[in-house]
C-alpha cells in the first residue's frame, strides 16, 4: 500500500492531559511564528481508522504509547465528534487543487502524570504543559483552543 500523493484532507486532534486537566502543547517547527497546538495529524492511507491515526501520530509526535498494547491506562478516548474546516491558506498546497476542508476527528489521552515528549525536531520545537484555560489560550486553532476547553466534560 502506497501513501496518496496529496494529504487526506481527513485528520486527528488529540488533546494530551493529567487528570488535573494539565494539557501538553507542542511548538509546529514549519513556522517563524509561536504556533502551539495539540498533537494533529492526517491520515496516512484513505482506509486508516481516525483511532489507528491518532495512536500512530501520538506516538510520531510525543512518544507516547497509546495504541494496540499500550497499558489500559494510556487508551485513547474517541470522543466520537468530528468536524469540518477550511484548509489555511498556507498549508493549501499539501492537498489536492481542489481540496479546501478538513474533517477533524477529536480524540484525548490521559497520562497519570506530565511526562516529558520525546519530539521530531522537523515537526516541533518545543513543548509545554499548562492547565487547560491557559492552553487553550495559547493554542493558535480555534478548533483546537475549543477542544481544549470542553476537555472537563471528557476527563471525568
Amino acid at each position: 500500500m502506497s501513501r496518496a500523493p496529496w494529504k487526506i484532507p481527513e485528520s486527528v486532534l488529540v488533546v494530551i492531559h493529567t487528570p488535573a486537566l494539565e494539557v501538553l502543547l507542542i511548538r509546529r517547527a514549519d513556522s517563524d511564528e509561536a504556533l502551539w497546538q495539540s498533537v494533529t495529524g492526517s491520515k496516512d492511507f484513505a482506509d486508516e481508522a481516525p483511532a489507528a491515526t491518532a495512536a500512530r501520530e501520538v506516538a510520531e509526535e510525543t512518544g507516547f504509547e497509546c495504541g494496540l498494547g499500550a497499558p489500559l491506562a494510556l487508551q485513547l478516548r474517541d470522543w466520537h465528534e468530528q468536524h469540518a474546516f477550511e484548509i489555511l491558506p498556507r498549508w493549501r498546497s499539501r492537498y489536492a487543487p481542489d481540496v479546501t476542508h478538513n474533517t477533524e476527528h477529536l480524540f484525548s489521552l490521559c497520562l497519570p502524570e506530565v511526562r516529558e515528549p520525546r519530539l521530531d525536531p522537523c515537526e516541533h520545537t518545543d513543548w509545554c504543559w499548562l492547565p487547560f484555560r491557559d492552553a487553550a489560550a495559547l493554542a493558535f486553532s480555534s478548533t483546537n483552543a475549543a477542544a481544549i476547553l470542553r476537555l472537563p466534560q471528557f476527563a471525568r
